[in-house]
């Protein structure tokens, strides 16, 4: 189907799934759907037809593929598991302990958060090392340095583990629950989401450490975008874009994007063109010249689509398709025009 929606949207895809979508994850030619009671679906992003299926017991709280689409992995609040895509294998682990994300580093190794610990496991989810107990729950990981060391997040600080190394490498303190995560892709920062309502960023070559508070809410979405010289964020009203390039955000104003009361999804566009997608409570899916204008200056949507119920996850599969999972169990691909364009 090609429907053109709202200001300009064009629907290249739309169907219904029996579980309501938590998590959403793209790469290549694959669309990941997990749902709250543990169905994930691989989905052909072009079409949106089902290439597989799984099942995690206990429910879903993250997917990911790998980088080479061959296989994914799927948390939640008892274990996880694995599906590989050439003969629909799926190897599930019910440890009974919260695994709140994953993270690929290349097609053969994954990190799992499991419990107080980071799982490293190969393709096939045979544990590979793991981290020395944390504090308290790991609450989100990241690959860092090509897959070198691996960020992980748990109350009270980040820790950073080399590989094969249990005990943390570097230490970056911060007391608080820490929500989310964000690496920046140059390795030059480490930013987390928090409990209080605020960002805590480390710049990586020195410590050197910096707090944007005064969040409405807690924090619990980041992402930069593909040059590491912004940061976007939900916790308020507006997004909120913080600009990283030269010496980073310090004594600066956000960028704000006025659209959703509550802002659920946050997806930057593959490339450098500082295109933001953002997805609301209120079924609100945005397109932003995220980069554009001043500091402090409210930006509006360059185009925008409203749905019945609350965006659940964005993800872009290549630059010119972005798939909207919503609440409600609807998944829907919307085509988008060139940059140029948009």
């Amino acid at each position: 189907m090609s429907t053109t929606v709202d200001s300009g949207l064009t629907v290249a895809w739309d169907i219904t799934v029996d579980d309501a979508p938590v998590a959403l994850s793209t790469r290549g030619d694959l669309a990941a759907v997990a749902g709250a009671e543990g169905t994930v679906r691989a989905l052909d992003a072009a079409t949106g037809a089902e290439m597989g299926a799984l099942e995690l017991p206990g429910g879903a709280l993250s997917v990911d593929l790998a980088p080479d689409t061959g296989h994914l992995a799927v948390t939640g609040p008892m274990g996880y598991a694995l599906w590989r895509r050439a003969d629909g294998r799926t190897t599930v682990r019910e440890s009974g302990a919260w695994s709140a994300a994953a993270a690929w580093a290349d097609p053969g190794r994954l990190a799992v958060a499991s419990g107080r610990r980071a799982l490293v496991l190969d393709a096939d989810g045979e544990e590979l090392w793991s981290t020395d107990p944390a504090a308290s729950t790991v609450t989100d990981l990241a690959w860092m340095r090509q897959g070198r060391r691996l960020a992980v997040a748990a109350y009270g600080a980040v820790h950073g583990h080399e590989r094969h190394t249990p005990k943390p490498v570097v230490t970056y303190p911060y007391v608080g629950s820490h929500l989310a995560l964000a690496v920046a892709p140059t390795g030059k920062w480490i930013c987390s989401g928090n409990q209080d309502a605020s960002i805590h960023i480390w710049r990586t070559r020195d410590g050197g450490e910096l707090t944007m508070s005064g969040y409405r809410e807690k924090v619990s979405r980041l992402a930069f975008d593909d040059t590491g010289f912004w940061l976007a964020a939900d916790g308020a009203p507006d997004v909120t874009v913080w600009d990283f390039s030269g010496k980073g955000p310090a004594g600066t104003a956000p960028r704000s994007l006025r659209c959703h009361e509550t802002v659920t999804a946050l997806a930057w566009r593959p490339g450098n063109g500082g295109h933001l997608a953002s997805g609301g409570a209120d079924g609100t899916v945005a397109l932003w010249y995220a980069t554009a204008g001043r500091p402090q200056q409210l930006l509006s949507p360059a185009r925008e689509s409203t749905g019945d119920a609350a965006v659940a996850a964005l993800a872009w599969a290549g630059s010119h398709l972005l798939i909207a999972a919503y609440r409600d169990g609807r998944v829907r691909a919307y085509g988008v025009p060139s940059r140029t364009a948009l």
